[in-house]
């Protein structure tokens, strides 16, 4: 087993729950209704939660622990895709990225309850459960807003036209891709995309939105390779306040 192309899995894997989990927090008390306020402070929670066991299987691969790693790297040392750093920007726009990242992950823990490497697949089994509500969440939005008013469809499509060139580089392929799909970790990231991409077409479908066509567009990728927007590093600065004031505290 490439033990380099697990670590390096799991990390943007942890990475992107750490962030997003970030980004949703900041919804705490902001949130359109208190419903939603409510929702996406305790998806937040499961986020964050679930990045700390990912770095907690990195620790035992013999990497720093989950502290260190997760407040003590500059942005250039983070694998998390783009997508997910981007600000908050109005409702839509987060909705948008809930649904689009969240039936990803949904898809991509239930690929990884099967994977060769038992510590994962036994932790994705658990994660894919609380990964299930969101995605639940994030489509009854979606289809319930989709079709009501022309503003909300015009706000959510053109939220969706903007955030589809990010949401493209969730799959920005490892370069230890191929070991990663013969030593059974994970099927691939093409293979993750081709199950996305019909699971997202037939919520929208349901709606008055319409999906971009993902042949013209240009996926926004370098995340992965520690290539991000300016919006990261000052997210990180911020993250890692408490800890650097109190390297005790717990999450």
């Amino acid at each position: 087993m490439n033990q380099q192309a697990l670590k390096e899995l799991l990390y943007k894997m942890a990475d992107d729950q750490l962030i997003l989990g970030h980004r949703n927090s900041e919804w705490t008390g902001f949130g359109p209704l208190l419903e939603e306020d409510i929702a996406f402070s305790s998806m937040a929670q499961d986020k964050v939660g679930q990045s700390w066991q990912l770095f907690k299987i990195l620790n035992e691969l013999g990497e720093s622990d989950p502290d260190t790693v997760a407040f003590m790297r500059n942005a250039e040392q983070f694998h998390n895709s783009q997508f997910v750093e981007l600000p908050n920007g109005e409702y839509d726009f987060s909705l948008i990225r809930h649904f689009l990242f969240d039936t990803a992950e949904l898809i991509r823990f239930q690929m990884l309850s099967e994977s060769s490497y038992e510590p994962l697949a036994n932790l994705s089994k658990k994660i894919k459960g609380e990964t299930k509500y969101h995605s639940m969440h994030a489509k009854v939005w979606i289809k319930q807003l989709g079709s009501a008013t022309q503003e909300s469809i015009s706000r959510l499509q053109n939220s969706l036209d903007m955030a589809m060139p990010y949401a493209l580089g969730i799959f920005e392929k490892s370069a230890f891709e191929e070991d990663l799909i013969n030593d059974g970790i994970f099927g691939g990231e093409e293979a993750l995309k081709a199950q996305w991409i019909p699971a997202i077409t037939s919520v929208l479908e349901e709606t008055a939105l319409e999906l971009p066509d993902l042949a013209l567009i240009e996926a926004k990728s370098g995340g992965r390779n520690g290539v991000h927007t300016e919006h990261l590093q000052p997210l990180l600065t911020e993250m890692s306040e408490v800890f650097k004031v109190d390297p005790t505290a717990d999450w």
